[in-house]
């Protein structure tokens, strides 16, 4: 049964279906009926309005002449698709989608892989068994059995000490940088140590929060935790397991001197776990976390690992910090779908979750190799920087190699490619670089997508005195 919101003007003058098409045709013009959307028959909207069924039928039959309105035998009648432009875009001009692009830039994951089949039983099975208390509202930070589920699973992968009562379910990493972003600054912090080069729309959001974003170098070895301590920051957001953008992991000393300077400033890590499930194994640390649950906040989401859609993330705090974030908590929402933190709970239980990050990491490993290899065959004196890890590739360039040339050069041959730049806080001398995404390119899309880097590379390298 469709249903219509809709106002027919009673003081004009004109006919009953003139000021229907009007009050119709105004809803189009004004964009609350948008193409495509499905209108009432006219049998309903005549009982719905109180009037006669020729009425609508005749305001219908002029409105489909005029082409705001669209009838399909047997299917319906719908707004359209000509009824009125598209106002406005959610993308950027830089993201605008085009079929004959190869999109290579970092931060993207593989939706396609997302394992619907498997959701979808565990969806069903969660819809099946729900009884009051799983349809209605969720606690703030989870429900009880997901945090369980959560806590063992972390504890099982990633070597996370923590309880469920410490846990928290977000709306992805997003709020839960945010919660911390508001607590910092209840607790006097002006400032937040990020790594340089790291994630440009974290440091815009951190300052969005009040705070200010204070760029820490990162080497081989990962974060300079020298620098850090003498910043004079007392809070700091990292990707030990693998750094953003470059790959390269906090080495396991640096790990003990990070959370030593925690301790001696009194102060806070906020480890960024979101990709560590495509560190090879042989590689993999325990995340940071398990040296000091008193002094890390450990911070996931499935947005890499399932889908961004899915809006679920997760914040394991400091006893210490555990009531600031759930007051914050308490004042912005009522907590996320609790259909949907079940589902995954039971996606974790009967092993799904398991098998398809498996598959996963064998098929960005895959990817990874791919790249490397290219790089060696195709793009002579480029190196790159990184273990065997993470959803992109960091390639540092020769220094003749101008980098935004190399950008532009790929852009004219329909590759989205980010010069290295483009994630550094402070822009000093730093080698020229690309930064190659893999996540969301498959097979054949990637080969081309780096057959068009190396003919930049080609093309400028020919022009360039070396």
């Amino acid at each position: 049964m469709w249903h219509l919101n809709l106002s027919i003007d009673s003081e004009a003058r004109e006919t009953l279906a003139a000021r229907l098409r009007n009050a119709l045709r105004r809803q189009i013009e004004e964009g609350a009926l948008r193409s495509g959307t499905r209108v009432p028959s006219s049998r309903q909207l005549a009982t719905d309005l109180g009037l006669s069924r020729t009425v609508v039928v005749e305001a219908y039959e002029q409105l489909c002449a005029e082409g705001y309105l669209l009838s399909r035998r047997g299917s319906g009648t719908f707004v359209a698709d000509s009824a009125h432009p598209e106002v406005g875009s959610a993308l950027t001009p830089d993201e605008t989608p085009e079929s004959d692009l190869w999109d290579l830039r970092a931060g993207g994951s593989d939706v396609s892989a997302f394992p619907r089949q498997d959701w979808i039983r565990c969806v069903g099975s969660v819809v099946r068994s729900a009884g009051p208390r799983e349809l209605g509202y969720a606690p703030p930070s989870g429900l009880p059995v997901v945090r369980r589920t959560l806590a063992g699973y972390l504890g099982r992968v990633r070597g996370v000490r923590t309880r469920p009562d410490h846990l928290m379910i977000t709306s992805g990493f997003a709020q839960g940088l945010a919660l911390l972003c508001r607590v910092l600054r209840d607790q006097g912090h002006e400032t937040v140590g990020v790594e340089d080069p790291g994630h440009p729309g974290e440091w815009a959001f951190i300052a969005d929060a009040g705070l200010r974003p204070v760029g820490i170098p990162v080497d081989r070895d990962g974060l300079r935790v020298d620098q850090l301590a003498a910043s004079g920051v007392r809070a700091v957001l990292t990707t030990p397991a693998s750094h953003f953008p470059t790959g390269v992991a906090l080495t396991a000393q640096r790990r003990e001197h990070l959370v030593d300077w925690a301790r001696a400033v009194d102060g806070w890590i906020v480890e960024d776990d979101f990709d560590a499930a495509f560190v090879a194994r042989a590689h993999r640390l325990p995340a940071l976390q398990s040296l000091a649950p008193d002094r890390v906040v450990y911070a996931g989401s499935a947005s890499k690992v399932l889908a961004p859609a899915l809006r679920l993330g997760w914040l394991a705090a400091p006893p210490a910090l555990t009531a600031p974030i759930e007051r914050v908590r308490a004042g912005w929402d009522i907590g996320c779908s609790g259909l949907d933190q079940l589902a995954f709970a039971r996606l974790v239980d009967t092993g799904g979750f398991d098998r398809h990050l498996r598959r996963l990491r064998a098929e960005f490993q895959r990817r990874r190799q791919a790249v490397h290899q290219h790089v060696a065959r195709h793009l002579p004196g480029v190196t790159p920087l990184g273990g065997d890890a993470g959803l992109q590739t960091y390639l540092v360039l020769p220094r003749w190699c101008a980098e935004d040339a190399m950008v532009d050069g790929a852009r004219r041959r329909s590759v989205l490619v980010r010069g290295g730049r483009h994630y550094a806080l402070r822009h000093d001398d730093r080698p020229p670089a690309l930064v190659v995404g893999y996540a969301g390119v498959r097979g054949a899309e990637l080969g081309r997508g780096l057959a068009g880097v190396a003919a930049a590379y080609r093309d400028l390298g020919g022009r360039v005195s070396r």
